[in-house]
């Protein structure tokens, strides 16, 4: 017959203890669960930081970035921080109470035993400083190459039909393959310095446990420590370095992310050279007057494009900028937008300079029609309403009958909700312009701008392209650049451009009556 005891006692006991592993349980998965969802959330607005900074950020910055290795940032270095912090950071902190607790009962067992068994603790300090300062310069140059990897991946897609028709594939080939090849000997040699760390606190945990044998063997001899005692803070020492491998576990990984998160500060920390004024107001609703005074501008500050540039365009005037490649008429046209801002003088819009007004407010009443417009993945409508994105189907099918490409459109298997691939894939260049040309009438521009937007198409598109052109110019100020003169023949203004300077200014007959430089233009151009 079984003794019964206290078997009330021990069921109770075994309750409880049930009780309290499946707390345990269950709180160890609503910890696992909200870490990770607080990470995913901190992870989610770095990336919308990210992404918001690149947005406002002035053209001046990507002329010296390149794209593959901004994503690179927004990926890759984001993707770092989570495989370091998603799920190690409460770890990281219960191991830090468990040393504090297994310190604590250290010295309070026995003092000498405790602060010789600490003694270690400054040269594992030394030595993850050490370690620190080696694998951070190796974690950034993996990031560095990282990131133009990606930029050379980006740029190789992108270019795919320009690297076959030259031939130039095996040669894109074997530049990747050195970047490659950089990026894996950087992080080989950063491995290398991380993977010597943890044996470096296994040296000392050593080290430690030697001391206590040899000095707790020597109370216990004299009698002034119990052999319990220094088993007790053997057993100890082996609990006290458990987290502190852990923990160094975590600090080697962690370095590759902090070098990542380096580069994306440095991003974020990139001042915007172009803020709105603090007192900057909203600009009034253009008449179209347009004003240069005495304009300089460089976007190198030693090497101006713009030197003293003076102009006048009335409201309805159509203003054409010839001259050659490089001579500043892109230029003049992204000082109205302000994309950039002026070196000198100022440029006025009715009388307003538009560094005293928003940028949004600004350039929400200028269109643009570039030579080579981007289309974006999504449906026809979406990209004719990319700059009124809450414009009414109707409003899109005017803004695409007015621009000669409705009868188009409706063509197509899905009429306005057909979705094109990237950069407007599988549309034609002229097609892909007669949606731009829709694009800019939809916002009803009071200024508009025309960077040769006739040129690359058909002759019949080309017809359309021009007699939509001439409906969006009706009743607005226009700024047209052109490198074929014969379609600027009818401008109320021709200024010819050199060298970052007006040189010639008037109307086709008059420039042509100088016989000076327009003329010459014209003639060369004709005689072709």
């Amino acid at each position: 017959m079984i003794a019964q005891g206290n078997l009330p006692g021990l069921l109770l006991t075994l309750g409880l203890l049930a009780v309290i592993y499946s707390i345990a349980v269950w709180a160890t998965r609503g910890q696992i669960i909200r870490v990770g969802w607080i990470m995913q959330r901190l992870l989610a607005q770095l990336r919308q930081d990210i992404f918001t900074k690149i947005q406002s950020l002035p053209l001046s910055f990507f002329d010296r970035s390149e794209a593959g290795d901004l994503m690179s940032r927004l990926l890759n270095d984001v993707n770092t921080v989570n495989q370091a912090f998603g799920q190690t950071i409460a770890q990281m902190l219960g191991n830090l109470l468990s040393l504090v607790g297994i310190v604590i009962a250290m010295l309070s067992i026995n003092l000498r035993l405790g602060l010789l068994s600490n003694l270690v603790v400054p040269l594992m300090i030394l030595t993850a400083s050490i370690f620190t300062r080696w694998a951070r310069a190796k974690f950034r140059v993996t990031r560095q190459t990282i990131g133009e990897l990606s930029a050379k991946l980006e740029e190789d897609i992108g270019s795919v039909r320009e690297a076959q028709a030259f031939n130039r594939v095996q040669i894109n080939i074997e530049q990747f393959n050195i970047l490659n090849a950089a990026n894996r000997d950087a992080n080989v040699e950063a491995v290398a310095i991380t993977a010597a760390f943890l044996p470096s606190i296994d040296f000392l945990n050593t080290l430690a446990t030697a001391g206590v044998l040899a000095y707790g063997g020597y109370l216990a001899v004299t009698g002034e420590a119990t052999v319990g005692v220094v088993t007790s803070f053997l057993l100890y020492v082996q609990q006290f370095f458990r987290p502190i491998q852990i923990l160094s576990q975590f600090y080697t990984q962690a370095q590759s992310a902090f070098a990542g998160l380096e580069r994306i500060f440095l991003l974020l920390d990139e001042p915007s050279q172009l803020n709105d004024a603090p007192d900057a107001g909203e600009m009034p609703p253009i008449q179209g007057e347009v004003r240069f005074e005495n304009v300089t501008f460089g976007y190198n500050p030693q090497r101006l494009v713009l030197k003293g540039v003076n102009l006048h365009a009335t409201p309805g005037q159509m203003v054409a900028l010839v001259g050659p490649t490089g001579s500043g008429k892109t230029t003049i046209i992204n000082l109205i937008l302000r994309f950039y801002d002026v070196s000198g003088g100022a440029v006025k819009i009715d009388d307003v300079d538009v560094r005293t007004v928003t940028q949004a407010s600004l350039r929400r009443q200028i269109g643009i029609v570039l030579q080579d417009n981007i289309l974006f993945s999504g449906t026809v409508a979406e990209n004719i309403a990319f700059g009124a994105p809450y414009a009414t189907q109707a409003e899109i099918e005017a803004a695409a009958q007015m621009a000669n490409v409705h009868e188009f459109i409706t063509s197509l298997p899905q009429g306005y909700t057909t979705v094109l691939g990237e950069r407007g894939a599988p549309l034609s260049q002229g097609q892909r312009q007669l949606i731009s040309i829709a694009r800019a009438v939809l916002i009803n521009p009071r200024i508009l701008i025309l960077d040769e937007a006739t040129s690359s198409i058909d002759t019949r598109t080309e017809a359309l392209v021009q007699t939509a052109i001439a409906r969006l110019l009706q009743n607005r100020t226009s700024f047209v650049i052109a490198h074929r003169l014969s379609t600027v023949t009818q401008a109320d203004q021709v200024l010819v451009i050199q060298l970052g300077q007006i040189v010639e200014q008037g109307t086709h007959a008059e420039l042509m009556a100088q016989q000076g430089v327009y003329a010459n233009l014209y003639a060369l151009q004709l005689g072709a």
